[in-house]
């Protein structure tokens, strides 16, 4: 299923989710400093979330998810999740970047690919460590920039 909201309203969603899960409701001036944005600019999308049917939001009161809203702010932090994962358990990239890039990359990843990382990780999960070794040898050239030897001979193999 593709995305029907824009990255900006994702990202509202998600901190609607994250701070009325703390407190019961959102409040205007804690979503604004949550993502950095005046106060007149949340105050009009969730205007726009609420005409959509993704958000309750009583003027100069709190504002909660709907039933579509949560649903809706559940698949964008699956997509986070999945991909803050995949940057930081098998690319290496620690875990304040990863957290950031994967905020950026979660409102354009398609469907396809969202699910084949997601099968990606359940597979390396799912194997015994001794199972997958390149996955070690991946994480050590990172750390020290070497291939590890059967790497650089399939390397200088290929050279020839």
């Amino acid at each position: 299923m593709e995305r029907e909201h824009t990255a900006s309203m994702e990202d509202y969603l998600e901190a609607v989710a994250m701070l009325s899960s703390e407190g019961g409701v959102a409040r205007v001036k804690q979503i604004s400093q949550a993502l950095g944005v005046k106060m007149p600019s949340v105050t009009a999308a969730l205007k726009k979330l609420s005409e959509e049917g993704l958000v309750e939001h009583e003027r100069y009161g709190g504002a909660r998810l709907t039933v579509k809203g949560d649903k809706a702010a559940v698949e964008v932090f699956h997509r986070h999740e999945v991909l803050r994962h995949f940057l930081t358990d098998v690319l290496n990239i620690d875990a304040e970047t990863a957290r950031v890039d994967a905020c950026r990359m979660e409102h354009s990843i398609s469907s396809a690919t969202l699910e084949r990382l997601a099968k990606f990780l359940e597979f390396i999960a799912a194997c015994p460590e001794d199972e997958l070794p390149w996955l070690k040898d991946y994480s050590h050239f990172v750390q020290h920039g070497q291939l590890p030897t059967v790497c650089s001979l399939r390397a200088s193999e290929g050279e020839r």
